[in-house]
């Protein structure tokens, strides 16, 4: 779950860029010519476009991953004073409460096909900052809670808000950012949506819940009025052919004396080009490149959640808790929090050198490892205590390392596959797909979980997520390819195993199992 270079944050791509001019004659061509000449002139005289803004306007989008940050790692801290010591005054049992960790998954899965279309009718500002009533609502219901209903209602409401964060806040950040810029604000929302994380369980090793549930409710507030100051996309008002507001957009975020109108001519023949190439849902997945990208897509989201991601963020300090370490609980999900950001802002560097691929076999190779770990030791505890009693470092050392690996692959590396993978005139309905799938399997995973230890036991339920992790690895070995260094259409082609694929530079690793069919084909 966690869409950066992330997770969820890569459902829907930035428009690509075009060179056709819209609705190009003998006579605007000349206006085409003016105005790139005037552009050209602006990049010489050094006003390409302020960065700043830019940076200001992508933060204040990515507010709404802290908030939805909040919402994942709110149960690590609420589960022990809410379950075993009845913090709220009433009784939720150990599956009740599973209930109301999964439940904001169920949540996010509805949102993931509303927020594309709210962001079409109105935008994606107000889309956003109509995502902060359901967080604050959610909030609400948890804070005043009385029965576990409420705590349901609560998260599902949270599920909605944060759910949507992870569609509509890295498609407007993409859209108002320059070229040279894009990569660094994409990884904003990862990023920030594990600093949410890491602040829940910092505020919650000092508060009781009621208390944190009211600090975690203030972050939406905030995100809405923070927000509201900041431009709609350009790439909307094109849509709508409202150019005067495009231009007004791209001058907030580029600096006064930028000259947009290159760049609105260009936003224009890239619109002009995707109501060229539209097609239907049935037609989108009758094409070969689709149905692969697909399989490969629904793949990775696959054994990204079987992996265990949701029960181990989800369950940390009972993790803990059953694992006697000898250290504070709440001190080792801070650890953990902690080394998630940093692992996942190391992603950030080394994605576009290491190659996607081998990123996710080292990844999950590695997650089976922990997991193995963790079995091994919850093992040996269940047959004899007293062998583990010298043993207390050994599940932080792999629930670390899971995390750790989780955050450099398996976590932001799908999501960004599945905004390479997916031709634009399929995106609309393949990224929203992909999205629906990983939650639901979320929800899955999270709600299952406390029934799976009862049935298998610690020891039992980490075998099972080491063997997904292991045949993840076979997955992505003889499946999926390596898209590092080729272009989007070269992508396509590669997927529809057309003869001009073999074209592909050597450097872009694609001597793979998944492109064996490919170089026959090519030959």
């Amino acid at each position: 779950m966690s869409d950066s270079t992330s997770e969820r944050a890569r459902l829907i791509p930035a428009i690509p860029s075009g060179s056709r001019q819209y609705g190009a004659t003998a006579e605007n061509d000349e206006i085409t010519r003016d105005t790139m000449s005037s552009f050209v002139v602006n990049n010489v005289a050094g006003e390409s476009g302020r960065k700043l803004p830019q940076y200001i306007a992508g933060l204040a989008a990515s507010g709404g991953a802290l908030a939805a940050g909040t919402f994942l790692g709110w149960t690590s801290p609420a589960e022990i004073p809410l379950v075993r010591d009845s913090e709220y005054g009433f009784t939720i049992t150990t599956e009740q409460f599973s209930w109301i960790g999964s439940m904001a998954n169920l949540g996010a899965a509805l949102m993931c096909f509303p927020i594309g279309i709210m962001m079409k009718l109105i935008g994606r500002k107000w889309a956003m900052l109509s995502m902060v009533l359901p967080l604050v609502l959610g909030w609400a219901l948890i804070i005043w809670a009385s029965n576990v209903a409420m705590l349901m209602v609560g998260r599902f409401f949270l599920g909605i808000g944060g759910g949507a964060f992870c569609i509509a806040a890295p498609t407007y950040t993409a859209e108002i950012a320059q070229s040279s810029i894009r990569g660094t604000l994409g990884t904003f929302f990862q990023l920030l949506v594990t600093v949410g994380i890491l602040f829940v369980y910092g505020v919650g090793a000092a508060v009781n819940v009621q208390v944190l549930s009211i600090i975690c409710g203030v972050i939406p507030i905030a995100f809405g009025l923070i927000f509201f100051f900041m431009p709609e996309s350009p790439h909307y008002f094109v849509e709508k052919n409202r150019y005067d507001d495009a231009s007004k957009s791209l001058k907030w975020l580029r600096g006064s004396r930028y000259d947009e109108r290159a760049e609105i001519e260009e936003l224009k023949a890239d619109d002009a080009k995707m109501r060229e190439e539209k097609i239907t849902f049935v037609q989108g997945f009758q094409q070969k490149s689709t149905i692969r990208a697909l399989i490969i897509s629904l793949g990775l989201m696959f054994f990204q959640q079987l992996s265990g991601i949701n029960a181990v963020i989800f369950y940390t300090n009972s993790i803990f808790e059953s694992a006697n370490t000898g250290l504070n609980s709440t001190d080792a999900t801070i650890i953990v929090g902690s080394i998630q950001v940093a692992a996942t802002l190391l992603s950030t560097f080394i994605v576009d050198k290491a190659g996607r691929r081998m990123l996710l076999m080292v990844s999950d190779f590695f997650m089976a490892v922990s997991t193995i770990l963790l079995a091994v030791y919850f093992q040996l505890k269940q047959s004899d205590p007293a062998k583990v009693a010298d043993l207390g470092w050994l599940p932080i050392l792999a629930v670390c390392m899971f995390i750790a690996m989780f955050s450099i692959g398996f976590g932001p590396v799908p999501w960004l596959m599945v905004g390479e993978l997916f031709a634009n005139n399929v995106k609309a309905y393949a990224s929203p797909l992909a999205g629906v799938f990983n939650w639901l399997l979320a929800f899955l995973v999270t709600k299952i979980f406390a029934s799976l230890v009862d049935a298998l036991g610690s020891a039992g339920v980490f075998w099972l997520f080491s063997g997904f992790s292991l045949l993840g690895t076979v997955f992505v070995f003889f499946i999926v390819p390596e898209t590092k260094g080729i272009s989007l259409q070269e992508i396509q082609q590669l997927l529809g195993g057309e003869k001009n694929a073999s074209s592909a530079p050597p450097a872009s690793g694609l001597n793979n199992p998944a492109f064996d069919e490919n170089k026959t084909e090519a030959q």
